[in-house]
């Protein structure tokens, strides 16, 4: 529990400084890419990473392709034939 206390307590901290529509360069960009990657990689969505960072989709998309992340395809239902499982 205390780890998400301190993990809360880190994102408002970098969501205050990063202001919608602000540029991020340097330092402060390389750690924001690398927090996304961090969470991504443990299963979060990128419309949830941009919602909690307050960035737009496409934003928090092109940092992850920066950063090198593998990007997982799309989820949902899928159609067509069920392939036999047995």
């Amino acid at each position: 529990m205390r780890v998400t206390e301190r993990t809360s307590h880190e994102e408002a901290r970098v969501a205050e400084t990063l202001k919608k529509g602000s540029r991020v360069t340097g330092a402060a960009r390389e750690k924001l890419a690398a927090d996304l990657k961090k969470k991504y990689d443990s299963g979060a969505s990128i419309r949830a990473l941009a919602e909690e960072t307050g960035r737009s989709y496409g934003f928090v998309h092109r940092m992850l392709s920066e950063s090198g992340v593998t990007l997982r395809g799309r989820g949902g239902a899928t159609r067509g034939k069920k392939s036999s499982s047995s």
